[in-house]
């Protein structure tokens, strides 16, 4: 097996030009969930430039194989998801969005990005690959998380993957940095929605009519209690409600209230537990007050539940690449959520930050309509995917 030492992942001054070119184009151009068909093509057209064989799954899904000339070893996977978000961009980039009301706002054109220009040094390195590397890149994570759907067709199968990761873009540490956590490292988030009936009337008269907005006010006082009262509070739950909607006119009692929200945990067992308290305090809270509740429960993302193995490979690996100073072990998890914990309950995997905050810079949230990045943060994720990747089938993770 050829030996392989960290100089060799460095990127050409060529490569690194296209990637920037290749990240702006997205970012220009971005497209919502399960739309992401300009997208695709465009990745494809990247790929086939390149000489690189893909396969295409699923409606705007593609991955593509890398298999080593060193012999046999592991697969490894590694996903980008494609997809963008419902915000009206505001960074004032000389390369913003083209598509009113719609931004990559969450770091996806970096992701992905990443991910082809790691294809295209495996694919040059591969005579020094024992194993193989699929690269998935996948649509609608933002909406219902369509990881679950490429495992359903087969995704991670023939040959199976052995082992998964995946990195973020991450605000919340330095430029440059890598972010690793053992264990779990988001949350799960799964949607409800509550209908409050009550019985309308004359606000003039109140005692005949029951007013579904103030059985709505005591709902949601209900649902502050329970998550800080009814559950451990060193087992992180959060149950919020971001939308309401009630009533007529100023002088009309409410005869329905619609509740919106979310709910985040960190175990499955919290998560299934939460639910059935939910379902319990809308029901027995209307009771109360005289009228009716129900709930309607969407299940999406589990938590991404990272294998310490595979962990552990990617932090040494990193510090090898980066230097120690430059990796660090998150202490605590975050309450957000990815569609990743798909792939992380099916095989092994490791999910980690990519710093992008710079100390000269603004630095805005994901999900904010003047996030942004410097386009330099790319060649450092591709070195770390592709030294991980070398690193690991090498010593026959």
């Amino acid at each position: 097996m050829n030996t392989i030492d960290p100089n060799d992942v460095e990127l050409d001054e060529s490569l690194v030009r296209q990637l920037v070119a290749i990240r702006r184009h997205l970012h220009r151009h971005p497209e919502l969930s399960f739309q992401e068909h300009a997208t695709c093509s465009y990745i494809i057209e990247r790929l086939a430039a390149w000489g690189i064989p893909y396969q295409r799954i699923g409606d705007t899904g593609v991955f593509v194989d890398i298999i080593g000339e060193s012999g046999d070893g592991p697969h490894i996977g590694i996903r980008a998801d494609i997809d963008a978000l419902p915000i009206e961009e505001r960074t004032g980039l000389p390369f913003a969005s083209e598509q009113p009301g719609v931004m990559h706002a969450c770091g996806h054109d970096g992701h992905t990005t990443i991910l082809l220009g790691t294809v295209f040094q495996l694919n040059r390195l591969k005579d020094r690959l024992s194993g193989r590397v699929r690269c998935v890149f996948q649509p609608g994570e933002e909406l219902e998380g369509a990881a679950a759907q490429l495992i359903q067709l087969g995704v991670l199968d023939n040959p199976r993957v052995d082992a998964m990761l995946a990195l973020h873009l991450w605000p919340h540490l330095p430029f440059g940095t890598i972010g690793v956590k053992y264990g779990t490292i988001t949350a799960s988030c799964d949607d409800f929605s509550m209908e409050i009936l009550g019985k309308g009337g004359h606000s003039a008269r109140p005692h005949q009519g029951i007013d579904a907005i103030a059985v709505s006010g005591h709902l949601l006082q209900a649902i502050s209690l329970l998550v800080t009262k009814a559950n451990n509070p060193v087992d992180p739950v959060v149950v919020h409600v971001g939308k309401i909607q009630g009533g007529t006119a100023s002088n009309v009692i409410a005869d329905r209230v619609v509740m919106e929200g979310t709910v985040r945990a960190l175990t499955q067992e919290t998560r299934e537990r939460v639910k059935q308290q939910l379902q319990s305090l809308a029901e027995n809270v209307a009771k109360t007050y005289g009228a009716k509740a129900s709930i309607r429960y969407s299940d999406g993302y589990c938590p991404v539940v990272n294998d310490e193995r595979v962990t552990g490979m990617l932090e040494q690996s990193a510090k090898v690449l980066l230097g120690a100073g430059h990796v660090h072990v998150l202490p605590v998890p975050s309450m957000g959520a990815d569609d990743f914990g798909a792939f992380a309950e099916q095989v092994p995997s490791s999910y980690f930050r990519l710093g992008i905050r710079q100390a000269d810079q603004p630095c805005f949230d994901l999900h904010h309509p003047e996030f942004q990045f410097a386009d330099e943060i790319i060649p450092v994720g591709v070195r770390v995917f592709t030294w991980t990747v070398l690193n690991g089938l090498q010593k026959g993770m």
